[in-house]
């Protein structure tokens, strides 16, 4: 007796269920398996006026860290002069900064970020964790050091080393525009970015 023509082998329709519950299976597991992320596109980088002119302010505002602490170190180190123990302050001072700038910097802001309007987050837009903070400031020495380094091996004047510090401010603060979003490179490297914070508009009743 002839084989009908819609006669399918058992063989052939096991192999084909396999492979079609296969298939489904491959879908599901690309379908629910993570993908990198992109950075968001909705983040606006802050110009380079504005994130300098945050930045000065910020300098302003760290003279009352600095008197802070040097009025603390002095009282518990009973120190009298002050040139004694100036390794010893600038140590503290380091020590000082970094507490100040990792703990803001891990809630986003500064005063003077806030009132630049400029927030610190990491590369998907959120706001950083304290380690990354902490990479970010120590990175941050990058606007100091070179300038300091030179002026201590050739034993410039401080007034040569404020110079050559103003310099490479100006420097550094150039070379960001060769960054792909023109961030400065030491957040490149830290692994965060500046955006610009837009405060929630407020619905007037």
């Amino acid at each position: 007796m002839g084989l009908g023509a819609g006669y399918m082998p058992a063989g052939s329709k096991n192999a084909k269920i396999r492979a079609h519950t296969i298939t489904a299976m491959q879908a599901h597991v690309s379908d629910t398996a993570p993908r990198p992320q992109s950075p968001p596109t909705d983040l606006v980088t802050p110009s380079l006026p504005k994130r300098m002119a945050c930045w000065l302010y910020e300098g302003m505002l760290l003279f009352g860290v600095v008197f802070i602490a040097g009025y603390l170190f002095s009282t518990l180190t009973q120190t009298r002069h002050a040139l004694d123990n100036r390794h010893a302050q600038q140590a503290f001072l380091f020590l000082v900064f970094g507490i100040y700038f990792t703990w803001f910097w891990g809630k986003g802001q500064t005063l003077a970020m806030k009132t630049w309007h400029i927030k610190m987050v990491d590369v998907q837009g959120q706001t950083i964790t304290q380690k990354r903070a902490l990479v970010r400031y120590v990175l941050s020495w990058v606007w100091f050091l070179p300038p300091l380094t030179v002026g201590w091996l050739l034993g410039l004047s401080g007034v040569e080393v404020a110079v050559l510090a103003l310099g490479w401010v100006g420097i550094w603060t150039v070379l960001a525009r060769f960054h792909p979003e023109q961030q400065f490179w030491h957040d490149a490297w830290a692994g965060t970015r500046l955006v610009v914070h837009k405060l929630p508009d407020v619905k007037k009743r």
